[in-house]
């Protein structure tokens, strides 16, 4: 087992920036140790708001059906456009 070396304290992100610029994380972190799959619970994805005209009837539906499975029905329209669009993707692929 390879020993590690100590990590230096870094005054700034600079400094940091730059001590990783010339220095390989392997000789300061196990890797077997590396979490895989990090959680950032806090972070949002950056959204942009889009005005589309539906049928009034479609939009009926939608709130229904969004009541139905007890969500807004807004979330509900992201849900099934998000679906349809990897399903057109996996489609052409």
């Amino acid at each position: 087992m390879k020993k590690l070396k100590l990590l230096p304290k870094f005054k700034n992100e600079d400094e940091e920036r730059d001590f990783w610029a010339t220095h390989d994380f392997i000789d300061y972190f196990d890797v077997d140790k590396v979490i895989v799959n990090p959680s950032f619970p806090n972070l949002k994805f950056s959204t942009q708001t889009v005005s589309i005209r539906l049928s009034q009837s479609l939009l009926d539906a939608l709130k229904e059906l969004a009541n139905k499975k007890d969500v807004p029905y807004q979330s509900l329209m992201k849900i099934y456009l998000s679906e349809k669009v990897e399903e057109e993707l996996q489609e052409v692929k």
